[in-house]
């Protein structure tokens, strides 16, 4: 696996790599690599012939009082892992590189409708840093396919919509997320936690599970079954951000005629804010 810090030393790799036939894939990445991003190259390399990892932390998609210096850099570890993954490129810019006019005066993303409410709501600016880094990032691989995880369920239909509405020709890819045994959904995140947070972080996959089974049983009073959930998570000793229903393509607050809905949450243990979500299928309820 080759590393490099340049717009122009990727094109050129990605140029080579094209020239000889080759299908292009994407993984991004803010690094502090785990399993699942793991599992994301690894899904890359069978689909596609030359996988571009890229690592970067985007300044653009933290707020003011959010974990951007403190947010964990293991390049060595990390390359590690995507060489055992299969990568064949890693894109390592530095914020000069990604902004080399500054970040005040960059052109920016902004995708309406999906983009709002839920993280949107609880992080402004947020997607808009996403959107903008990413469709940067499309621009200089011009991949094929791109990866992402489903954890990050906004962050991926705010990626799909944006794909779709600016013509862009690349396929995304979501993968399923990866969870540890007891059901924590996989996060660079997950490092903040203590090891007694750790041991109570698991409830929310089982909030998650206990909502589905209860909507998969018949059950639509929403309101009552968040209410239900929010008030387990608290005596737990979290704090809710947000646990919604929602319809799965649109992220629309789901109604009682949907089919396809997904459960998203947010919620922080001590000072770290971990996410989720399940989706479930309501055409084969009970």
């Amino acid at each position: 696996m080759n590393t490099v810090k340049s717009v122009r030393e990727l094109r050129a790799a990605v140029a080579q790599a094209r020239a000889e036939g080759k299908q292009i894939a994407l993984v991004p990445t803010m690094g502090n690599l785990h399993a699942g991003h793991a599992a994301l190259v690894q899904r890359a390399v069978q689909r596609a012939d030359f996988v571009v990892a890229s690592i970067f932390v985007n300044p653009l998609q933290f707020g003011a009082s959010e974990d951007l210096d403190k947010y964990p850099r293991t390049l060595l570890a990390d390359q590690e892992k995507l060489v055992n993954a299969g990568c064949h490129l890693l894109f390592t810019p530095d914020v000069e590189e990604m902004y080399p006019h500054g970040m005040d005066g960059q052109t920016r993303v902004s995708v309406p409708g999906v983009s709002e409410g839920l993280c949107g709501a609880s992080r402004p600016g947020h997607f808009e840093g996403v959107a903008t880094v990413v469709s940067k990032l499309f621009n200089m691989v011009q991949p094929d396919l791109a990866f992402f995880g489903e954890k990050d369920f906004q962050q991926l239909a705010v990626i799909r919509t944006l794909v779709r509405d600016l013509n862009m020709p690349i396929q995304i890819i979501g993968e399923p997320t990866v969870r540890a045994e007891d059901g924590l959904a996989l996060s660079s995140r997950n490092g903040y936690l203590t090891a007694e947070q750790r041991a109570v972080a698991p409830l929310l996959y089982r909030t998650l599970q206990e909502i589905a089974a209860a909507l998969s049983a018949g059950d639509r009073d929403y309101a009552k079954l968040i209410q239900h959930a929010q008030a387990q998570q608290t005596a737990a000793g979290f704090s809710p951000d947000y646990l919604e229903i929602r319809e799965a393509n649109s992220l629309q607050p789901a109604t009682a005629d949907d089919q396809q809905v997904v459960i998203v949450l947010a919620a922080y243990l001590g000072k770290t804010r971990l996410i989720d979500n399940l989706s479930v299928d309501l055409s084969k309820s009970v």
